[in-house]
């Protein structure tokens, strides 16, 4: 068994283990992928200040995010496809989120459904919706998550328009894997995977597949998903579909301060610095640099969360430290559940939390509520002088 102690470690052991078309769906952006690597790489620009002789008896990263408690401020975020990066994906993973006391966010587009979720776990999670079309079709959705208990809802704002991504079109990109001869040679290598695969019905999108009007079998998923999403998305919309809910909403997709605003006029909840892990916008700035502008603009007005391009414990001390009340991350836990399953998703957690701990100690906080920009050292100008 290798021993786990960075979050590359998981990477590794999923690259060899999963089909090329998932690995290369989790670890791609739009494009050419410059906003993509920078989500990661603008990390390494912000540095850590280094205390001593300061008590750290008695730490902790408990702390809460839109009012419900966590173990550390983060949560996993809405993937989709994740039952095909291994068998039952969203089931173990919240599973695994649930004994770490973190939020499991679950996208619309996964393979498990929400009542095969709210089936293998106690607490509530989170549901996370796109901005589509059919209001019949989200009115059944929002009761479905009501039904399965859901505690917010997550509205994905930045993806009516699709971000080209060179490699799902390349690999042809499908739930269950197209038999090409491509593909059945590379699955060919991946007999563990294949082998779990086999012993599950969870194969097709569950949210969707049954549910949508004419949508009863995959062959017909794709017409419906080519029409689906609502290109004439508005703040009226997104609005109405706030409304539409009638709890706790979170708006994720925000790299904009004017539009961080608008979000917060809204009433939401909470809002979340992203750019979609770079998948959407190729060239836009990252995450990381947007984040304090934004925090400084609403960041008494809403609550806000930060994601795309976490990789370790350091880099939610960081984001903390500019002004997120909390995260999430995408890749880091998909890593693990293709590299062990639950049990990966679980060492993704461990990973990241020990690394938090340890650095907020080092740099002489032991309360993650206590921790500010002091402990940052931030290169000038790091969010940019643009004209």
């Amino acid at each position: 068994m290798p021993v786990i102690t960075e979050i590359a470690d998981l990477k590794r052991i999923y690259r060899r283990r999963v089909p090329k078309m998932f690995f290369d769906y989790t670890e791609s952006g739009s494009w050419t992928e410059q906003t993509f690597r920078e989500n990661t790489s603008d990390f390494d620009q912000i540095r850590l200040r280094q205390r001593i002789a300061v008590d750290m008896a008695g730490r902790t990263t408990a702390t809460q995010m839109i009012g419900e408690d966590v173990s550390m401020p983060v949560a996993l975020a809405p993937v989709g496809l994740t039952g095909m990066q291994n068998a039952d994906g969203e089931i173990k993973a919240a599973r695994a989120a649930e004994r770490f006391g973190v939020p499991f966010c679950l996208s619309t587009m996964s393979i498990c459904s929400i009542e095969d979720v709210a089936k293998h776990t106690s607490k509530p999670f989170w549901f996370q919706v796109y901005t589509l079309k059919d209001d019949e079709f989200m009115e059944n959705l929002f009761g479905r998550a009501r039904d399965a208990g859901c505690s917010a809802l997550v509205i994905t704002v930045d993806l009516q328009v699709l971000g080209q991504r060179h490699k799902d079109l390349k690999n042809g990109l499908s739930a269950p894997p197209k038999l090409t001869a491509a593909s059945i040679a590379n699955m060919m290598t991946k007999v563990p995977w294949g082998l779990e695969m086999l012993q599950t019905k969870r194969r097709f999108f569950g949210n969707v597949v049954g549910h949508a009007k004419g949508v009863t079998d995959p062959s017909s998923l794709s017409s419906w998903t080519a029409e689906a999403f609502d290109p004439s998305l508005d703040w009226a919309r997104i609005k109405q579909l706030m409304e539409m809910w009638g709890g706790k909403v979170v708006l994720k997709g925000i790299l904009d301060v004017e539009d961080a605003r608008r979000a917060a006029d809204l009433g939401a909840d909470a809002i979340i610095v992203s750019n979609h892990g770079g998948r959407q916008l190729d060239g836009a700035l990252s995450s990381i640099r947007m984040l304090e502008p934004i925090v400084q603009a609403v960041g008494d007005q809403v609550e806000i969360w930060f994601d795309s391009g976490i990789r370790s414990g350091q880099d939610v001390l960081k984001a903390v430290a500019m002004g997120a009340k909390g995260t999430m991350i995408g890749r880091a836990w998909v890593y693990g559940l293709g590299a062990m399953g639950e049990k990966g998703v679980t060492n993704a957690l461990d990973v990241i939390h020990k690394e938090l701990d340890t650095s907020m100690a080092l740099c002489g906080k032991r309360d993650i509520e206590d921790v500010d920009r002091d402990i940052l050292l931030v290169p000038k100008g790091f969010a940019g002088v643009w004209e």
